[in-house]
């Protein structure tokens, strides 16, 4: 049977969507004088959910635009073909691997802007850029970059051995196998439990509690045996290890609270019109997400008969369209997609 890593992984590599070679028929992408960035170079990974995000953000060719999740910077990549000499991409990523390819590969571009940073801090980046109230759309691409899946020292992946850590920004904070090392038992079951949706959470606890009492879980490949070991029955296609894995990205990340930041922080530095653009790997994210579009768009639930109606802002969003998920062509290329999530709003009139 094989496995996949699922539930979060974008910008996957694969092959080119049809609009690459439709759009850049010269194998350069479009832009003024000493704007070009080969081809061979920009899609070497696949967006994902290309065609849908850019029906979402509409980009104009004056436009402003924020790429909050560079990762390798495909969905960027995009913008700057529909931009013209006036307009402008700024791009954050937590991950200094990430931002230093986007100076490599953007760098003589001068619409393009990139920084490290987490989009939980958008709104200070925006007011440094005096783009603050400016910006015509933003993309939210949650999850890990294929780039960070795929490279065993990052250590988010049970495919292949490799150090326990796991941080979006190594130099940040402690790694997993940190975290693991000095989490009580009881903790380590409740992030297990919120954060993976595990139903063997506590089992998984108790084994790691005992197994690091033998020798400290300093290996993606252990850590994914004692899972794998402490987990009793299998999902169809998917690793037991799989649902632990994204618990302990998301607790040593923050994720959760970052994206609540960023959803709040988005409204505020969106123009009148502008458009925001959030990509979900898993249904804690895109509830949230939906969640919050929802209640910003004035749609919140009522309350049962009988209960006083709460005092209700005016709505600040105003939802377009249903969620919207990859195609049957994007799937067959690109398999990472299955469960990404697209929602969009777009920003009321002041």
């Amino acid at each position: 049977m094989q496995f996949f890593q699922t539930g979060y992984a974008r910008d996957a590599p694969s092959r080119p969507m049809p609009w690459t070679a439709a759009a850049c028929p010269s194998g350069r992408a479009a832009g003024p004088p000493g704007s070009e960035t080969p081809l061979t170079q920009a899609f070497t990974h696949q967006p994902v959910m290309p065609n849908q995000v850019m029906a979402a953000l509409q980009p104009g060719a004056a436009g402003v635009y924020l790429d909050a999740t560079f990762g390798r910077g495909g969905h960027s990549a995009m913008l700057l073909h529909e931009l013209g000499a006036d307009g402008r991409l700024y791009a954050l990523d937590l991950d200094p691997a990430a931002v230093e390819a986007g100076r490599h590969r953007f760098g003589g571009d001068r619409r393009f802007t990139v920084a490290q940073g987490s989009f939980a801090e958008l709104a200070r980046w925006c007011r440094h850029w005096g783009v603050d109230g400016r910006l015509d759309g933003i993309l939210l691409d949650l999850g890990v970059s294929s780039p960070q899946l795929d490279d065993p020292a990052r250590g988010f992946s049970f495919s292949q051995d490799g150090p326990l850590d796991m941080r979006m920004d190594p130099a940040r904070d402690e790694s997993a196998a940190d975290w693991l090392e000095r989490a009580g038992e009881t903790e380590i079951a409740r992030v297990l439990r919120e954060y993976g949706e595990e139903r063997f959470a506590r089992r998984i606890a108790r084994a790691v509690v005992t197994e690091r009492k033998l020798e400290p879980i300093t290996t993606t490949g252990r850590f994914a045996a004692i899972v794998s070991r402490a987990v009793p029955t299998r999902e169809p296609g998917k690793h037991p290890a799989t649902r632990a894995f994204q618990a302990i990205r998301i607790q040593v990340n923050g994720e959760l609270d970052a994206l609540d930041a960023a959803l709040a922080q988005a409204v505020d530095v969106l123009a009148p019109g502008g458009r925001l653009a959030v990509i979900s790997f898993h249904s804690l994210e895109d509830r949230r997400v939906k969640r919050f579009l929802r209640d910003a768009a004035g749609r919140a639930p009522r309350p049962a008969r009988g209960l006083p109606l709460p005092e209700e802002p005016e709505p600040r969003l105003r939802l377009i369209g249903k969620a919207q998920r990859a195609d049957a062509r994007e799937l067959e290329s690109n398999p990472r997609a299955r469960s990404a999530v697209l929602r969009v709003a777009e920003r009321r009139s002041a």
